[in-house]
């Protein structure tokens, strides 16, 4: 066996020539999945489509995929991201759909650009998420989102492998509304009471989850929903002075408030 010489790579690779950012979306029953089934569809995804994938030095080498804000097991997203190294330049929009075709369906490519910097990670801080509550009025809704807002603090326990962590929740929420249901889309209450919550929500360490919002919600009103909520992140991105989030795949931007 040839030895590896000094500042050399075991078993080099070929180089990354090019960087792709893409957006993805996780529906239906495929919310249901973790974070690491998801990554694993997509890696096999990237081998079916013969995707130019860059893959890491060594013995044991791996595709150069990485990942950003994983939304949580059970909640439903718009707004995936994940970045892929490539040995020879692709265009995006052949990327989006050869993946698309190969990837189960609630798994769908969305969008995908040529990466530019600053980095994926440093273009994301917040997430806006949409959870039904089915059961639930929006007028108790609103009041406990109002008392909620009317804190500065607002401290949740969470269970977590590594034991019980204290969460300040109110800290992480940037803004929550409370709204009726659109008439055209169809809820799990049909004939009852809905109501929309909107939460744009900082990411922190660890991350502020919806069941967390829902969790301060029941300390600071005894907002309990009858079943089971239904949450759906939209967008992820640089949150402006105006509350609103940039694309992470558009141009930098900073807005100031005038």
């Amino acid at each position: 066996m040839a030895r590896v010489k000094a500042g050399e790579a075991a078993n080099p690779a070929p180089p990354t020539v090019q960087r792709i950012r893409v957006r993805f979306a996780k529906r239906g029953r495929l919310r249901f999945l973790s974070h690491r089934d998801v990554a694993r569809s997509v890696e096999r995804a990237v081998r079916r489509a013969g995707v130019p994938v860059a893959h890491s030095h060594g013995f044991s080498p791996h595709p150069r995929l990485s990942w950003v804000g994983a939304a949580p097991t059970g909640t439903a997203s718009e707004a995936e991201y994940f970045e892929v190294g490539l040995t020879s330049p692709v265009e995006p929009s052949a990327l989006v759909s050869a993946l698309d075709a190969a990837l189960p369906d609630g798994i769908d490519i969305l969008d995908a650009v040529v990466a530019e910097a600053p980095s994926l990670a440093d273009r994301i801080d917040a997430s806006r998420w949409v959870v039904e509550l089915p059961g639930v009025s929006v007028a108790d809704l609103s009041a406990a989102v109002e008392a909620l807002l009317a804190l500065d603090t607002l401290v949740v326990d969470r269970v977590m492998p590594s034991g019980r962590r204290q969460i300040d929740v109110r800290a992480a929420v940037a803004s929550a509304s409370a709204t009726a249901p659109d008439s055209r889309a169809s809820h799990t209450s049909a004939g009852g009471d809905c109501a929309i919550l909107t939460a744009v929500v900082r990411q922190t360490t660890p991350a502020v989850r919806p069941d967390d919002v829902l969790g301060a919600l029941d300390v600071v009103a005894g907002l309990r929903p009858p079943v089971p909520a239904k949450a759906t992140r939209t967008a992820q991105g640089l949150l402006d002075d105006r509350g609103e989030l940039a694309d992470p795949l558009g141009p930098p931007r900073v807005t100031t408030q005038v």
